[in-house]
């Protein structure tokens, strides 16, 4: 068993000393593809951070001052309730302080100065409305009217800045995806071609050990744990270009204003090492699938 673990080894080295320039150019053209898709997931998740507040079909947030008493929480939610035929109200959401702060802690993830003047004792409580009109007037108009509630501190709609970003973050996400899976097609093809070329260089040597008995999978397994590291190899490189360019996207966030909405774009570095972590799947699935069809289809040769 040694003995075919080293060889198998052996001649994966010896297959990147071979083919060089093909192994370059199937790693580059990996690591580029995966480093696209790992954009597109940071992308969508700083899209959703600055969507967050909306989720749910909400469009109007009312924002409860947080010295609010209880009967003035209880006047608020009992005047939303009272307008059943705009507001959907068995989806009307109350969140208190905690759950207020929670929400903050993601929304204001880039800018830890505004979280740090924020505390549950001081932010302020919401309800959040699910309207049944789809007419923008008729809610800017009931948001107008609980402005002069008491306890109300602010009245958001979701139409002042919906539309633009969900608009911007499908298209981006749409050609991002696209890009994606071209050049992630075309690192298949290269890692195939890689190792349909090794075969065939290599072809009166697979002759000579399929006539002294050795099996199929002992000649595929050094051609396909080459694809295979083709592959995750290029995920290796994505995964240092997705780090640099969340780092390089982070401090520049952090040279904004305390309190824009861009603070919201930038991702946590939990999520970041999750991605990384899905590049290395693909990366390596990507290249076993490629040097598996090459070792097979060209195997007779």
């Amino acid at each position: 068993m040694i003995s075919r673990i080293s060889y198998a080894l052996r001649e994966t080295a010896a297959g990147f000393r071979r083919n060089m320039t093909l192994t370059a150019a199937a790693v580059l053209t990996s690591a580029v593809s995966l480093l696209l898709v790992g954009t597109t997931f940071l992308i969508q998740r700083a899209f959703d951070n600055l969507l967050v507040q909306w989720r749910g079909d909400v469009g109007m947030i009312v924002f409860v001052r947080p010295d609010a008493s209880q009967e003035q929480i209880a006047f608020i939610e009992q005047t939303l309730k009272a307008q059943p035929n705009v507001v959907n109200v068995d989806k009307l959401q109350y969140l208190d302080k905690v759950a207020s702060y929670e929400e903050a802690k993601r929304v204001f993830a880039g800018d830890p100065t505004t979280l740090s003047l924020l505390s549950v004792e001081n932010i302020p409580s919401q309800f959040k409305v699910v309207p049944k009109s789809p007419d923008p007037a008729l809610v800017r108009s009931l948001a107008d009217q609980y402005r002069t509630l008491p306890g109300v501190q602010v009245v958001s709609l979701a139409e002042d800045e919906f539309d633009v970003i969900a608009t911007l973050s499908n298209f981006v996400r749409a050609v991002t995806i696209g890009m994606s899976l071209i050049l992630l097609t075309v690192a298949v093809v290269l890692i195939w071609n890689t190792i349909r070329t090794a075969m065939f260089a290599r072809r009166r040597e697979i002759e000579v050990m399929k006539l002294v008995g050795a099996t199929d999978w002992f000649i595929r397994i050094p051609f396909m744990l080459e694809g295979l590291l083709q592959g995750l190899i290029g995920a290796v490189v994505s995964c240092g270009g997705l780090w640099a360019l969340n780092q390089a996207w982070t401090n520049g966030v952090a040279g904004f204003k305390a309190g824009t909405g861009v603070s919201s774009l930038v991702v946590p570095g939990s999520y970041v090492s999750g991605v990384m972590v899905a590049l290395l799947v693909i990366g390596s699935i990507a290249g076993a699938i490629g040097s598996g069809v090459a070792a097979t289809k060209f195997l007779d040769v």
